[in-house]
C-alpha cells in the first residue's frame, strides 16, 4: 500500500477516473464534491412520478472513437445501443439535424441526388469569403445565407448570447452538412447510453477500497496541506479567489413539462427561430428507448450568462478573455503539489469521452512522474 494520500476535488468524470486508476495503483484517494451528489453535470436520477431516468443537468449521450475509453466505461456499466437523432423546428416546420440530404431537399423543396446536392450547396456558399474568421463567415461560406439563418443564426445567438459575427469560426469547425440521408447526430464508432444512468456508472467507478467519497464538502486552500497531491477539477479562477477577474461561462435554466403519453415524439427538438426564447426541448424517456413509461417529463432549455451562484456549463473563451486566462495559468504554474484537470480546471469545453481520455492520461502521467521522482505537471493539457 502506498502511504501517500491523494485528494481529488470534484466527483465528476475527470475526478473519478483518476481516483479509480490511482486507487488501483495502491494510493489512498479522497474524493470530495461541494454538491450533494456524485457524477457532476452528467448526474442522472429516476423521476419519482414517471419513473423516467432524467439527466438532471441536460442531455448526455456517450459517443467516442476511442476504443480504450469505450472499454473502460463498459467495465463499470451496461451500455445500451443509442443513436441520437435530433430534430429542429424552424418557421413551424420540423427538419432533421445535422443538415443532411433529407433536410436540404425538404428545406428547398427539391429532390436532389447526393452529387446534385453538393453542387447546389457549393453555389449557395459565399465565395467572396476566402478566410472565414467568425462563426457567421464560416457558416455563410460553406452553407449560404438561407441555411445559416434557419439553423444556425438564431440558435447560436440564444446559446451564446452574442451575435455570430462576434464568435470565432472555430466553434463551427467542420462543414455541418451530410450529402446522404444519415441523420445520426454523431459519427463516432461507439455510441450508447448506460442502462441504469450515469450516476450508476460513476458510483461503480468509485467502488474501490482505496477510495473514500465525501459530498457537500467545500475545500479551500488550507484544507489541502495534509495531502501529498491534489487533483482539482473546480473552476480555475475560483481556486485563486477570482483575483484576476471571472472567466466567462454560459449557464442553463430548465423549465419542466409533464404530460401523459408523449410530448414531442423525440429526444431532442432544437428551436432555431430567434423569437423562441429557449434553445431546445429534451424529452428524457427517449434517452432510454428500451424502457416503457405511460407518463413523460421534458425540459425547455434556456441559455444565459453565468452568475456568481450559477452552475457553469460552457466556457465562452472569447478573445478578450485570453489575457485573463494566461494570468491564471501563470498563477497555477507557481502552485505546488496540485494539478488542474477537466472542463472547469482547464477552462475548455470537453465531451465525456475526451474528459475520460484526458483523465486516464493524467493518472498515468502522475504515476510515471512519481516513479521517476519528477514533479507532477500542473496542467496535463494546458488551457491556452
Amino acid at each position: 500500500m502506498n502511504k501517500q494520500k491523494i485528494l481529488i476535488v470534484g466527483a465528476g468524470l475527470s475526478g473519478v477516473v483518476i481516483a479509480r486508476l490511482l486507487g488501483e495503483a495502491g494510493y489512498k484517494v479522497s474524493v470530495v464534491d461541494a454538491r450533494s451528489h456524485i457524477a457532476g453535470n452528467c448526474h442522472s436520477a429516476r423521476d419519482e412520478e414517471t419513473g423516467v431516468m432524467v439527466h438532471k443537468y441536460g442531455p448526455h449521450i456517450f459517443h467516442t472513437n476511442n476504443e480504450e475509453v469505450w472499454r473502460f466505461v463498459k467495465n463499470f456499466a451496461e451500455f445500451m445501443p443509442y443513436i441520437n437523432r435530433v430534430k429542429s423546428t424552424v418557421n413551424d416546420k420540423v427538419y432533421s439535424l445535422p443538415i443532411n440530404l433529407h433536410t436540404i431537399n425538404q428545406f428547398f423543396e427539391k429532390a436532389l441526388s447526393p452529387k446534385e446536392a453538393v453542387e447546389f450547396i457549393e453555389q449557395l456558399g459565399d465565395r467572396s469569403i476566402d478566410n472565414p474568421q467568425t462563426f457567421e463567415e464560416q457558416a455563410l461560406r460553406f452553407v449560404g445565407k438561407d441555411l445559416y439563418e434557419a439553423f444556425f443564426k438564431g440558435y447560436t445567438k440564444k446559446q451564446w448570447g452574442l451575435e455570430p459575427s462576434l464568435l470565432p469560426a472555430s466553434i463551427l469547425k467542420r462543414l455541418p452538412v451530410r450529402f446522404n440521408y444519415d441523420d445520426n447526430y454523431f459519427n463516432h464508432k461507439f455510441q450508447g447510453m448506460p442502462k441504469d444512468g450515469y450516476t450508476d456508472l460513476v458510483e461503480n467507478i468509485l467502488k474501490h477500497p482505496n477510495i473514500e467519497v465525501s459530498l457537500s464538502c467545500k475545500i479551500n486552500r488550507d484544507d489541502i496541506k495534509e495531502y501529498h497531491h491534489v487533483f482539482y477539477s473546480g473552476a480555475l479562477d475560483e481556486w485563486f479567489g477570482y483575483q484576476e477577474g471571472r472567466l466567462g461561462y454560459r449557464t442553463l435554466d430548465f423549465e419542466e413539462i409533464r404530460e401523459e403519453g408523449d410530448f414531442q415524439g423525440c429526444a431532442v427538438m432544437n428551436y432555431g427561430d430567434e423569437n423562441v426564447p429557449f434553445t431546445r426541448i429534451a424529452e428524457h424517456k427517449y434517452f432510454s428507448p428500451w424502457e416503457e413509461h405511460d407518463k413523460t417529463v421534458a425540459f425547455r432549455e434556456y441559455s444565459r450568462e453565468c452568475g456568481e451562484k450559477d452552475i457553469p456549463y460552457y466556457p465562452i473563451r472569447l478573445v478578450g478573455e485570453q489575457s485573463m486566462l494566461r494570468r491564471y495559468v501563470e498563477l497555477a504554474k507557481k502552485e505546488k503539489n496540485i494539478s488542474f484537470i477537466g472542463r472547469l480546471g482547464t477552462y475548455r469545453y470537453l465531451d465525456m469521452d475526451v474528459t475520460i481520455e484526458e483523465a486516464m492520461r493524467a493518472a498515468r502521467a502522475f504515476l510515471a512522474a512519481r516513479e521517476q521522482g519528477q514533479r507532477v505537471p500542473v496542467f496535463f493539457v494546458e488551457p491556452i
